[in-house]
């Protein structure tokens, strides 16, 4: 199912993935990533229309340190609606206040290398990685995540569903590990699309292996729902992925 919402020239598309965990129930999660600070009036409508169990954040909801109001704006509406869990982005390393206390004040539960049970689901969040002051010269193109927290993530009983911002981490860190669906962003969809493949994207270069869609039955990649790039997206509409988990 694709729907779309075209506000300010804008055009906002809804994905829709059904994962079978077996379970005794349907829930139905919404995901976004890369808000980038952008318009929340569209997303919160389709989410309102969505009516989600649960909103799930893949991180970059803010976009640097003067850019980021209606990040948090958009984490306290949907906590108001549902219960909403969001993990780290790389751009939410740039914010200097006390990242940690805005987020639980907006209503929503960071998961920063940290896990919840929710309706019978592990939700875990793992941080982006990069250090605070990758501006200054500690960027690393694909960072080291925390590797102990994924051994002991991957070892809950059920179903897991791991939020981590950066695709690049499953072939290195998560595809060995029995973790049920890993959640991304960050690729932007590849900016340009072409012949259903993207041409760049951070952490990955050009013609990158993870940009949109799902891989290997348990890794799904958002083309993300904001779009701050001074870059104009190519064949590469936004989007919030509706995921139902039966």
């Amino acid at each position: 199912m694709i729907t779309m919402f075209i506000k300010r020239r804008v055009i906002l598309t809804v994905t829709e993935y059904n994962i079978d965990a077996k379970l005794n129930e349907n829930i139905k999660f919404v995901f976004t990533s890369d808000l980038h600070d952008c318009d929340n009036e569209p997303i919160i409508a389709e989410i309102k229309n969505i009516s989600p169990d649960a909103v799930l954040v893949g991180g970059d909801f803010i976009h640097d340190n003067n850019i980021y109001e209606r990040g948090f704006e958009f984490l306290h509406e949907s906590s108001s609606l549902f219960p909403t869990f969001c993990s780290i982005g790389n751009h939410e390393r740039k914010f200097s206040g006390d990242i940690v206390s805005k987020i639980k004040e907006s209503g929503a539960v960071l998961l920063d290398n940290r896990a919840v049970r929710f309706k019978n689901i592990n939700i875990g969040g793992i941080s982006s990685g990069f250090t605070k002051n990758y501006e200054q010269g500690e960027f690393k193109t694909t960072p080291e995540p925390d590797t102990k927290f994924l051994e002991e993530f991957s070892k809950l009983r059920g179903f897991k569903i791991l939020l981590s911002h950066h695709p690049e981490y499953y072939d290195r860190y998560v595809k060995s590990l029995p973790i049920d669906l890993m959640l991304s962003g960050h690729a932007h969809g590849g900016q340009w699309r072409f012949f259903g493949r993207g041409v760049f994207a951070p952490g990955q270069g050009f013609f990158p292996k993870y940009t949109s869609g799902m891989y290997d039955k348990r890794l799904i990649v958002s083309r993300g729902t904001g779009d701050k790039s001074p870059i104009p997206r190519i064949n590469n509409k936004t989007e919030i992925l509706l995921i139902n988990i039966t």
